[in-house]
């Protein structure tokens, strides 16, 4: 199976359960992108794989025009049903390719992009391709979690991380994603991190495979008693697993 495929087949099944995931409609979370991507009226955005919508909803009270584009079908039906829902008519929907955009050069004042890179095969393509849809002196709002900089850790919680979910690539480390963001032709104006508790339970259940869930709680169960953190605090309390994410949100412009 190819990696878009896979990543169809997954999101497809997450769709309902991502929609609704607290962690992921979070307000204070969808306003940290809102404020960072600074749109107004005369804006014209792009939500690269915009998921269920929350994003671009937000941002298409405030902006000119959103696109909101996503690879699985199921997402960009969700995405749209919450936009008309809000009674937003200045959102479109493409479904696509991140690494080869439908559009022209310099379509887009800004671009948004959330939860996205570590489903890159090839992030430093995909972030050409933004590059090149941004007008020169356009922002970009990349916001990721990301790995340990030190390497076995990092190794460890992307493992666990497929396991989970096989459209998983590979979470960066910060100085990895910092670094591919300028070269791919953007200045770094600001970054933002911080870290989000998460339980076991509810980060298993939005994949929606109990099959899958059950023997990755046996090894992560295990590393947490035996104190190996993989660099996400990983923690037991009795039968309750916990970890933390931790995010990163950049903000850009793109070099003239």
């Amino acid at each position: 199976m190819d990696h878009h495929t896979r990543t169809r087949e997954e999101f497809t099944r997450q769709a309902a359960a991502f929609d609704v995931a607290p962690v992921v409609t979070d307000a204070d979370l969808t306003a940290r992108f809102l404020d960072a991507a600074r749109a107004d009226s005369a804006t014209d955005v792009l939500d690269l794989a915009c998921g269920p919508g929350i994003v671009t909803a937000a941002l298409a009270k405030v902006a000119g025009t959103v696109v909101a584009f996503d690879l699985t079908p199921g997402m960009l039906a969700r995405a749209e049903g919450r936009c008309r829902a809000a009674g937003l008519t200045n959102v479109s929907f493409r479904q696509g390719d991140a690494a080869s955009l439908p559009f022209a050069d310099g379509t887009f004042d800004c671009v948004v992009t959330r939860l996205s890179i570590h489903h890159f095969t090839d992030p430093a393509v995909v972030l050409a391709e933004i590059r090149r849809v941004t007008r020169p002196g356009g922002r970009l709002v990349l916001g990721d979690i990301v790995a340990s900089e030190d390497e076995e850790e990092a190794g460890l919680h992307n493992a666990i991380e497929t396991l989970r979910d096989p459209s998983h690539v590979r979470m960066l480390p910060a100085s990895e994603l910092t670094a591919l963001v300028g070269q791919a032709g953007f200045t770094i104006v600001e970054q933002t991190t911080w870290e989000q508790p998460r339980g076991f339970d509810e980060w298993a259940a939005i994949v929606d495979d109990p099959a899958r869930s059950a023997p990755i709680r046996t090894v992560v169960a295990s590393l947490a008693r035996a104190g190996i953190s993989a660099g996400i605090a990983l923690a037991a309390d009795g039968d309750a697993l916990s970890f933390v994410h931790r995010w990163l949100l950049i903000t850009a412009e793109r070099e003239r």
